[in-house]
């Protein structure tokens, strides 16, 4: 294992660490300026460190500028910065900076080793994940559900064959689509993907095979198609099952000879396209009702693709937490946070009805929401700590950590109702316990006799409301007020009274 570098001016602190960390059987390396760090980082010989342990303040150097330069160098190192200066200040740029944890001075001995040997361990984590992903391909997945997708994409490496995929929304469909085109004769030319559920039917002909000049109104020129876009490559058909039925004849001609008319022509134009399709319904089903022609099922249905639910392939769950971190902190250039076991094991426990599609949300949500680092249990989002999520011993056992009882679920007792508390109708869509969680806590602030109960409630609605509508976009104020149904001006002068700039 590499040492642990300890950084300060203070001899004793360094000596009593030294001693301490020997002890644990963890080597250690010593430095009294931030300058000799640096220089021992460019010795090309050097190994660098397991984990790094700072002052702040220094004659002559910053722990925080080290701090920044030593991220520059290796991203992934864990470090904790310590200081006798334990002011929030220090705390949040420490954070900013990406530490690992803030440590203030004077500190208990075995804490600061047991916060160092869980840095370590972070540490020994975090290059095990960087070795995986740095040969991470297209897509992800260790399950063996998801090792016979990856085996039938190799099978079908040399083949035009037309594929139709099938798997729940946000299961990684497009994902498939386009490795089947990237290993494919075919790789070369364009990949092309159109949604044909998010396209009015009205629309929709024109989009697939383009037009003619004064075809309808509005059609000033001739426009090529999505199946002449994507000449000599590959067409995605998303979501086919909601193609409407009279395009879908217009798809099995082609399909038949490889041959289609712009909308408005007179002149057939030769498709040299391969064709994969997606869909989340049942076909089967859809043709006994006839909502979808049977011929052009079996068109589609040469060779079938079926991708599983992430609930079916929980043991990919903590590989893709962590890409999914790492993707989300480079979006927004800031230092990818990490998660601990017992915040991964609730992720496990969850069955994920949005798929790997939520699983990327909730991680995006995590980067911008968690206060720390570090994501512990009680910073995931509510929809995996309710009672649609896991069972509530896995999130007990979880919160409770190796060395407490876990009460039994049965065990909490419920808050107790008024008689006149109203029956509230859980909000479709929404995780169900939250109104119960609501009028539990008014009912113990109504207790406590606390005479701004309304406010305090509505502000921190308000305030839950407006910031998970702005991490799902990414901070898009408007398009955030869109989805909550609210103007701009409103949430503008919310975030404002809120504090939330």
């Amino acid at each position: 294992m590499k040492p642990i570098w300890i950084v300060d001016d203070d001899q004793s602190i360094r000596f009593v660490l030294e001693k301490a960390l020997q002890r644990e059987s963890l080597p250690t390396r010593s430095f009294t300026h931030p300058r000799e760090v640096l220089d021992a980082l460019a010795d090309a010989t050097d190994e660098g460190p397991q984990v790094l342990v700072s002052d702040i303040r220094m004659p002559g150097g910053s722990g925080l500028d080290l701090l920044d330069k030593v991220k520059q160098q290796m991203p992934g190192l864990p470090v904790i910065i310590m200081t006798a200066f334990s002011d929030l200040d220090s705390a949040v740029s420490a954070f900013q900076g990406g530490a690992f944890e803030y440590l203030p001075k004077p500190f208990d001995l075995p804490k600061a080793v047991e916060l160092i040997r869980r840095a370590v361990e972070e540490s020994q984590r975090e290059e095990v994940e960087e070795e995986r992903l740095s040969a991470v391909p297209e897509m992800l997945g260790q399950a063996p559900a998801m090792q016979d997708v990856f085996r039938a994409i190799g099978r079908l490496s040399q083949s035009n064959v037309t594929v139709l995929i099938t798997g729940e929304s946000g299961s990684g469909k497009e994902l498939v689509a386009r490795a089947l085109h990237k290993h494919s004769p075919r790789a070369k030319g364009p990949f092309v993907a159109i949604n044909t559920a998010a396209i009015p039917k009205d629309l929709l002909e024109s989009e697939l095979f383009g037009h003619e000049r004064g075809a309808f109104t509005g059609a000033q020129t001739m426009r090529r198609g999505r199946f002449e876009q994507a000449e000599g490559g590959t067409l995605f058909l998303d979501e086919i099952g909601d193609m409407p039925f009279d395009l879908q004849t217009r798809l099995l001609r082609v399909l038949s000879d490889g041959h289609f008319y712009r909308v408005g022509g007179h002149s057939a134009v030769k498709a040299h396209v391969r064709v994969i399709a997606a869909t989340h319904q049942n076909l089967e089903q859809r043709v006994k009702e006839g909502a979808f022609r049977e011929d052009l099922f079996h068109r589609l249905n040469v060779i079938r693709l079926r991708l599983p639910a992430l609930r079916e392939r929980r043991e990919d769950v903590p590989l893709l937490t962590r890409f999914f971190l790492q993707q989300s902190a480079k979006q927004l250039g800031v230092e990818p946070k990490r998660i601990s076991d017992a915040a991964l094991k609730v992720m496990c426990a969850f069955d994920f009805p949005g798929n790997v599609r939520q699983l990327e949300n909730i991680c995006h949500w995590l980067t911008v929401m968690a206060p720390a680092q570090s994501i512990e249990v009680k910073d995931l989002p509510p929809e995996l700590l309710g009672a649609s999520g896991p069972d509530a011993s896995v999130v007990a056992s979880a919160q409770a950590g190796p060395d407490m009882p876990v009460p039994a679920a049965t065990e909490a007792p419920s808050p107790p109702l008024s008689v006149a508390q109203p029956v509230v109708a859980p909000v479709q869509g929404a995780a169900p316990g939250w109104e119960q969680g609501l009028r539990a806590e008014a009912l113990a602030l109504l207790s406590e006799g606390r005479p701004d109960v309304w406010d305090l409630l509505t502000r921190r609605f308000e305030t839950s409301l407006i910031q998970t509508a702005l991490a799902c976009t990414r901070g898009r104020r408007i398009e955030a007020a869109q989805k909550l149904g609210i103007g701009r001006n409103t949430i503008t002068r919310k975030i404002q009274e809120l504090n939330l700039e």
